[in-house]
């Protein structure tokens, strides 16, 4: 089947999760992007207002924090980036609150630790909370809670959530998405690394994660985050087994949403996996 139709039921997503990432955030010194960010709270309210669900994952605490201080330099002991990101984090809401306002939408802040949705209890309340948000139409603003979560952070590796892209596809799941859309700093998932390599090509349709496509994923992207092309590979594992869409896309004009939902060739989409039962 070619791509386009494959494509085409994309705008029949009724509930949507958006990922951004740091680098999508902020400039190459650390400042915020706030045309970027408007741009995307624009688009996101834009959705809302055609009586989507959506809910925003979003990074940059750290990075935010690191600006809002002045410090010139991430900091290197866990407990100046957990100080860090606490004062970043509410720098981060901040900007989002008086962004969406603008738009005539209220947000909602969500931090969360894998512990929580492990447990439960604690899974089954999460869930509630953002069902009542969203049956309020007000959109929830998810990060990983950086200012406790002392395994990311530390050691930028999979011991938390895997970084924010699997966060996202965990809470995807969570809410019974349609479609979780990550905005990268890299157009989509290639079968070399782009940076490396000229002849990479973009795989514009996954329909099945193969172990010969895990061996395409390369290293971190930018310097500014956390995730590369294996916490987003494994974000596309989480969301297509639970049966929700994928697009992995470039975040530089947040507008792509758009040609995404309109079934655009753009970024690369993960195809979700049919239950057998």
């Amino acid at each position: 089947m070619e791509s386009s139709n494959l494509r085409k039921y994309l705008s029949d997503s009724k509930r949507i999760v958006i990922k951004v990432g740091t680098s999508t955030l902020t400039y190459e010194n650390g400042e915020m992007n706030l045309a970027r960010m408007e741009k995307l709270v624009r688009v996101i309210s834009d959705l809302m207002n055609q009586g989507k669900d959506v809910v925003l994952v979003t990074s940059g605490a750290i990075g935010v924090g690191v600006s809002k201080l002045k410090l010139g330099s991430r900091p290197k002991e866990l407990k100046d980036k957990q100080a860090v990101a606490a004062v970043g984090q509410c720098e981060l809401m901040y900007m989002y609150s008086k962004l969406f306002l603008e738009y005539g939408h209220t947000v909602g802040q969500i931090l969360l630790n894998r512990d929580v949705v492990e447990n439960p209890t604690g899974k089954t309340n999460v869930i509630n909370t953002f069902e009542t948000l969203l049956e309020m139409r007000i959109i929830p603003i998810v990060n990983e809670n950086d200012s406790v979560a002392v395994d990311e952070i530390e050691s930028e590796t999979n011991h938390v959530f895997g970084d924010n892209d699997t966060l996202s596809a965990i809470v995807a799941t969570l809410v019974n998405a349609d479609l979780l859309i990550i905005l990268s700093d890299i157009d989509g998932f290639y079968d070399c690394d782009p940076r490396a390599n000229e002849c990479s090509k973009l795989i514009s349709v996954i329909e099945k994660i193969t172990p010969e496509l895990e061996k395409c994923a390369g290293g971190v992207g930018s310097s500014r985050g956390t995730g590369g092309m294996v916490t987003k590979l494994s974000a596309a594992k989480i969301a297509t087994l639970a049966g929700i869409n994928m697009v992995l896309a470039n975040g530089d004009n947040p507008n792509i949403v758009y040609d995404i939902l309109a079934g655009k060739e753009v970024g690369s989409l993960f195809l979700a996996q049919k239950s057998d039962s």
